[in-house]
């Protein structure tokens, strides 16, 4: 009696269950991490706040240099620099026509007076367009009209006086047109001036900015001495070499500042140095792999705008870095550097997720994410 109630209580139980309606798995709570960042930059070299700070205590722009760059010597650099504008439209250079302007053949040598009037109207604008060995010379009155063809590259300058791309962008010295773009030629001193205010603020003291313009000039002359041969440029003019606005950027106290120093630069064995430098290295400078480029503490870094960072993503925002890994469970630091806060910059991070996990590098991981350093925490 007792066995066939316990059967009956089991089938009625399984008849309800069955007779109820299917219910749907809850969602899984997306992971998320929040990610709390230190400084801004790679931390080598140079602190541009820590410089302010030094500027500010009375250092000098050389005692400011020689600490950011120990073991270094003082030495001079002149001559040219060759910028990739991002200015100019790609495969052509179109400047406003003015009095002074020439044109020059880099095939045959040779250089022309450009006229201001043609067919007596008024010339508004030259341009320089590939025509396979050659460069085709054009200028527009009321439209264009083809000028000449040198063998070669050709560029246009102005004497001492710049010149202005379509757009509005104005540069010193010539602009080319080469297989890579448009390419300013530019005294080096006159390219100093317009990077100053888009790397500091032109408002910072005199000492930071003469710094920064001894690490800039040195920065522009190691890659200079270190192109491939076959580069028609040395440097470009964004923040993947060192920001470069042309005669717009220019202002008085940071052209006093290139003025101050001179041809200035530093050498190490003779050689200028790979002279890095970023905004701010949140306490503690990184090993740049040179004798000068070393990991030591900066109690002058401080004060970067909104530090420590925090920023929050999403499990998607994190995965999609990756295939295969299905949905984020977590992220760990699994290595430090040992130099700085918390342990110092991250080296290695784990993500793992529903499917698998990764291993990856904290400079892979900032990059990934758009983080300010890799001295940051994760929670």
């Amino acid at each position: 009696m007792v066995r066939r109630l316990a059967m009956s209580l089991l089938a009625a139980a399984v008849t309800a269950l069955i007779a109820l309606p299917a219910q749907a798995a809850p969602d899984r709570e997306p992971a998320s991490i929040t990610v709390t960042t230190l400084g801004n930059g790679h931390g080598k070299g140079l602190s541009q706040y820590g410089a302010r700070n030094r500027a500010t205590d009375g250092q000098t722009y050389r005692e400011i240099v020689q600490h950011y760059y120990p073991s270094t010597s003082w030495g001079t650099a002149g001559g040219t620099i060759r910028v990739l504008l991002t200015a100019a439209p790609e495969g052509s250079v179109v400047v406003a026509a003015r009095s002074g302007l020439k044109a020059h053949s880099l095939g045959n040598g040779r250089t022309w007076t450009l006229p201001t009037k043609r067919d007596g109207k008024t010339v508004k604008k030259w341009r320089v367009t590939p025509a396979g060995a050659r460069s085709l010379i054009s200028y527009r009155t009321t439209s264009w009209r083809d000028w000449k063809k040198p063998k070669g590259d050709a560029e246009l300058s102005a004497g001492n006086q710049p010149l202005t791309l379509d757009g509005g962008s104005t540069y010193r010295g010539a602009i080319r047109l080469t297989e890579a773009g448009a390419v300013n030629v530019v005294g080096i001193d006159a390219y100093l001036r317009g990077v100053l205010s888009q790397e500091v603020f032109a408002s910072w003291p005199a000492d930071a900015l003469r710094a920064q313009a001894v690490a800039a000039r040195t920065y522009a002359v190691f890659e200079r001495g270190n192109v491939p041969a076959s580069r028609d440029y040395d440097l470009c003019d964004t923040a993947a070499c060192q920001m470069y606005g042309g005669v717009g950027a220019e202002t008085s106290a940071t052209d006093a500042a290139v003025k101050a120093t001179a041809g200035e630069i530093l050498t190490y064995g003779g050689a200028p140095i790979f002279a890095q430098f970023s905004a701010s290295n949140g306490g503690y400078s990184v090993d740049g792999g040179y004798p000068y480029l070393v990991p030591e503490e900066d109690p002058y870094d401080h004060g970067y705008p909104d530090d420590p960072h925090a920023t929050t993503f999403t499990g998607d925002q994190v995965t999609r870095h990756w295939t295969g890994l299905g949905d984020l469970v977590s992220v760990e630091v699994t290595e430090r550097d040992g130099n700085g806060p918390n342990g110092g910059r991250v080296t290695e991070v784990l993500v793992t997720g529903t499917e698998g996990s990764v291993h990856a590098t904290g400079s892979q991981f900032r990059s990934y994410l758009g983080l300010r350093s890799t001295l940051f925490t994760i929670s």
